[in-house]
């Protein structure tokens, strides 16, 4: 987990942690009620792991491919800085890409100062490609939606009647939402004990639908 902290946000890191909770949840909850008459511990485990396993995959090539692309969008954008006819229209095109809270602080001699630096980049900076720390993130987005399932599961790992682990194991999903809303607030700014409180809400409100809508 250091070393995959070091690649990911930790805005990133609670995101996946609360894609693969909510998966999880969903599809013990979705069996659940498809098997309410033949729950079996096996079917639980099987469905909940199997599940993330293959988001978890697929979540990690999505994370490639937002790599790809936003070093595809910032090699266009310095390719178009580069070929500003003008300083100025090289600066407005460097202030489009700040955030909006920072682009009036930059004086035109500091985004002058851009300009130039990005106009010595050597050309072979200006091909999008994927790096080794973008491989460890996507490893590290796997290993997180499928970490998430553990509190989901365990129970169904160590009851053996089904219908009280199936109890624990929402407790323990309710629980690890909050948290991981308490903590993502924390890091985003917002209120953590009201984060984690609308994040339990959103959770169970979102498992809601997926099951009503087939699972």
């Amino acid at each position: 987990m250091r070393l995959f902290g070091r690649v990911l946000e930790p805005v990133e890191r609670l995101s996946e942690i609360l894609f693969g909770l909510i998966m999880a949840l969903t599809v013990t909850s979705a069996v659940s009620v498809a098997t309410a008459d033949d729950m079996q511990i096996r079917t639980m485990l099987i469905a909940a792991l199997g599940c993330n396993l293959a988001w978890g995959i697929i979540d990690a090539g999505m994370y490639l491919m937002a790599r790809l692309g936003e070093r595809g969008h910032n090699a266009l954008v310095g390719r178009a800085v580069r070929k500003a006819p003008t300083s100025e229209q090289a600066h407005r095109i460097i202030e489009d890409e700040l955030p909006p809270v920072f682009a009036s602080i930059f004086r035109p001699a500091q985004l002058e100062e851009i300009r130039e630096k990005i106009s010595q980049m050597p050309s072979s900076r200006s091909h999008p490609g994927l790096t080794g720390r973008d491989w460890q993130g996507a490893v590290g987005v796997f290993a997180l939606v499928v970490a998430a399932t553990f509190p989901v599961v365990i129970p169904f790992a160590v009851i053996d009647d089904v219908r009280v682990a199936l109890r624990i194991s929402n407790v323990l999903a309710v629980v690890s939402l909050f948290l991981c809303g308490f903590l993502f607030g924390k890091h985003a700014g917002l209120p953590p004990w009201l984060t984690g409180l609308v994040m339990v809400v959103v959770g169970v409100a979102l498992v809601a639908i997926a099951i009503a809508l087939g699972g």
